[in-house]
């Protein structure tokens, strides 16, 4: 057994898992969880830069998180900070890297898509192998860009999109609610890489489609109409296509006050929910067709709460 601290630092959230973990027994136990709104990624697609008001928030949440780690007596050893989207894509994000050294003390590993898909890949299929037939298409959908990974018990193909909630809404849907034009643009973007993606990864080889991160969550939430975000509800949550279908465009659509008053509404996604409506909309119309050509049915979609923060600590484990 042994308790590791992994941090997913993205565009949009900056995230803490401490846990006990035993590879051998193949056990991940949780002691804390938590997420923070920082926003790391705002403007990184227009300037190339991350904003120093932004790197502040993030370093903010990390002293925070450093404590929490040693309250719970993890070892900087074992601390793994992983930083995705938004720091790969910026110019000045060796001040970035500085300033976690500085507050946690571990150079944070900025890693390229490839890394994050497979990390992602074993976070959700750790839980989920069993439950449901492979091969799994797991997507992870951030801010900066979506992750899409098929395989079944290990990563057979993968690919990173330059799509997510924080760039589409950037970029494209600045209207309250957003405008059809707008709509249309930002899906432009995204069934574009999609057709990128897709001679990387055969979405018809899909059995079971699952989605990870925030506005996954969130769309989920608002499709089980609940009354409060409820992670046990949410997590394994298996939806037809249809529900999610709609549950998205209902998001999407909605204004940024009516979104505000849903009760399983994190503030910070208020903005961006509908990007990442958008984002997860056009995936799975996108899948459910490919296997379709394939003579297969994609009837259902799973949601999943373990998914790139569970993999950076079975990563940590694994190298202890």
């Amino acid at each position: 057994m042994t308790r590791v601290a992994a941090i997913d630092c993205g565009t949009n959230s900056i995230r803490l898992l401490v846990a006990d973990v035993d590879p051998g027994a193949g056990t991940l136990v949780d002691l804390d969880r938590r997420m923070e709104v920082v926003r790391l990624g705002q403007g990184v697609d227009r300037t190339g830069r991350i904003a120093p008001e932004a790197l502040e928030r993030t370093l903010d949440a990390t002293r925070r998180y450093a404590q929490v780690c040693d309250e719970l007596g993890v070892e900087t050893r074992h601390v793994r900070f992983v930083a995705t989207s938004a720091s790969r894509d910026a110019e000045n994000r060796q001040d970035f890297v500085d300033g976690v050294r500085d507050a946690i003390g571990v150079e944070p590993e900025v890693v390229d898509g490839q890394e994050e898909a497979a990390l992602s890949f074993r976070g959700a299929t750790g839980v989920l192998a069993g439950k449901h037939p492979g091969p799994f298409l797991v997507v992870d959908l951030g801010g900066g860009s979506t992750e899409l990974v098929l395989g079944t018990t290990s990563v057979v193909a993968s690919a990173s999109m330059d799509v997510g909630c924080v760039r589409l809404t950037e970029r494209h849907l600045h209207s309250d609610p957003p405008t059809a034009t707008e709509i249309a643009a930002a899906s432009a973007d995204v069934n574009a890489a999609l057709d990128r993606a897709g001679r990387e990864v055969p979405f018809g080889r899909t059995a079971t489609l699952v989605g990870l991160a925030g506005s996954v969550t969130t769309v989920t939430a608002h499709a089980l109409d609940l009354d409060a975000y409820e992670p046990s509800r949410i997590d394994g949550a298996v939806l037809r296509t249809d529900v999610v279908l709609a549950s998205c465009q209902a998001l999407l659509r909605m204004s940024r006050a009516r979104r505000e008053r849903e009760p399983y509404m994190h503030p910070g996604r208020v903005d961006v929910i509908g990007a990442g409506a958008l984002v997860w909309s056009d995936v799975v119309s996108r899948v459910r067709a490919e296997v379709g050509r394939t003579g297969g049915r994609l009837a259902t979609v799973v949601t999943s709460e373990h998914d790139i923060l569970d993999g950076i600590a079975w990563s940590v484990a694994d190298r202890a």
